[in-house]
């Protein structure tokens, strides 16, 4: 069987979890739907993998080594999400414009600002729309992929000790 390092295991599920993005948007023109559940699916079940490789290997487990595996994995992904959430925003500007739109319309319908203020919260939006994605992609691949890899590496390293003892 072969053995790949949790960094390669990163970047096969970075770049599955990115054509499986791709797919969605150009299946149902947005990430606001269901499908997206698939690519954190795809980034759990990497992580997962990781890990239990990680336990069946012949080595020295103690938290830290779960845990350094489990990094390695999730901020390759990380990485690779970031850089096409970039790319993607880049790519496609009308995705802005319509956040600004819907943004704009919202503003109207609770009808506590006036026009101008309307137009300047939409302008104020419009210039950290991309530096806001980004940020909230970095923000959620990290805080995932640490609290699953502390939970996952906990219950691994209790199942070890239940193995350890029969």
């Amino acid at each position: 069987m072969i053995n790949l390092s949790p960094t390669l295991k990163g970047l096969v599920t970075g770049v599955l979890m990115i054509v499986m993005s791709v797919y969605i948007y150009s299946t149902y023109g947005n990430f606001e739907n269901n499908a997206q559940y698939i690519t954190y699916a795809l980034y759990i079940g990497g992580l997962i993998w990781t890990l239990v490789s990680y336990h069946q290997q012949e080595v020295l487990k103690t938290f830290k080594t779960y845990f350094s595996q489990g990094f390695k994995y999730f901020i390759v992904v990380t990485m690779l999400m970031v850089l096409f959430t970039i790319v993607f925003m880049n790519m496609n500007p009308s995705i802005k414009e319509e956040m600004a739109q819907n943004y704009r319309n919202e503003l109207f319908r609770e009808g506590n600002k006036t026009p101008a203020e309307i137009e300047n919260l939409v302008l104020q939006m419009k210039e950290y729309y991309s530096t806001m994605i980004t940020s909230m992609a970095i923000f959620f691949y990290l805080l995932v992929g640490t609290i699953l890899t502390v939970i996952f590496s906990i219950l691994l390293i209790i199942l070890n000790k239940k193995r350890a003892r029969h």
